[in-house]
């Protein structure tokens, strides 16, 4: 079971960082009710434990807001401490002049498409079916002491599909505006003209061929006649013998001479 779940999370992260661009660290926004949750069950200290869930490598940052803050107060001293007792390590700027309610605060800080890549952390079920609808907010809840990442639903896969289309296929302004490029080009026959394909300035190091000097056949060496092994030329001279002579040491000479 402890393998499935977390190959699940990790297919869950993997989705949302490929089509969404989530990156590390990954910044989770929490309200009072998980936090609730993580004490009541011991889930102790709060970051190392969604770090585990998101198989993430660095230290995740959990983040809260002012409103979720001032909506504890209102209920009541303890569940303010609550917070520091999770040992949370920041606080997002929501830049609400009035106090609203933690759901419409999250829902504010996440907007239309969460552009801050937030997780969502939260046991309230309303708010965990709202954020469903929006593209790209991964929700964190808790089952007793377990956390799981919810998959991926209907309506942010489909988001995900429409939005890699977009990439793949022009759109008319983009094909509209490279047939402008093109035909300019071809009337001012520039080669550097935008549209026109332009020559690499680096070439590649190719294989090369043999070289055709090593190539060649080899010619065969003239063999002498018989009329040259006979000794005279055509022209009768014969052909002068190299004498080779030797030098004589002062031994030699003097033998030499006793004998003559």
């Amino acid at each position: 079971m402890r393998v499935k779940k977390r190959s699940r999370h990790r297919k869950a992260v993997k989705f949302y960082s490929t089509c969404f661009g989530f990156r590390e660290p990954y910044k989770v926004l929490v309200d009072g009710t998980f936090v609730h949750h993580l004490l009541v069950h011991r889930l102790l200290p709060a970051d190392d434990a969604i770090r585990e869930i998101l198989s993430a490598s660095r230290t995740t940052p959990l983040f809260t807001s002012k409103c979720v803050l001032a909506e504890l107060r209102r209920l009541g001293k303890s569940h303010a401490e609550d917070f520091d007792a999770a040992q949370l390590l920041a606080t997002a700027s929501c830049e609400h002049d009035k106090v609203v309610t933690a759901v419409d605060c999250i829902l504010s800080l996440v907007g239309d498409k969460n552009p801050e890549h937030y997780f969502v952390a939260t046991q309230d079920s309303d708010l965990r079916e709202k954020l469903r609808e929006v593209p790209g907010v991964p929700v964190i809840y808790g089952l007793k002491n377990s956390l799981f990442i919810e998959q991926p639903s209907v309506q942010q896969r489909k988001f995900a599909q429409l939005d890699e289309e977009k990439r793949i296929h022009m759109e008319k302004s983009e094909f509209k505006k490279l047939l402008k490029a093109s035909s300019e080009g071809k009337a001012s026959g520039d080669v550097n003209a935008p549209g026109v394909a332009e020559k690499s300035k680096f070439k590649r190091n190719r294989a090369k061929g043999p070289n055709p000097l090593s190539c060649k056949k080899k010619k065969p060496k003239p063999q002498p006649s018989d009329g040259q092994n006979q000794g005279p030329t055509a022209d009768g001279e014969a052909k002068r013998k190299r004498v080779r002579k030797r030098k004589r040491s002062g031994k030699d000479r003097d033998q030499a001479e006793t004998i003559s």
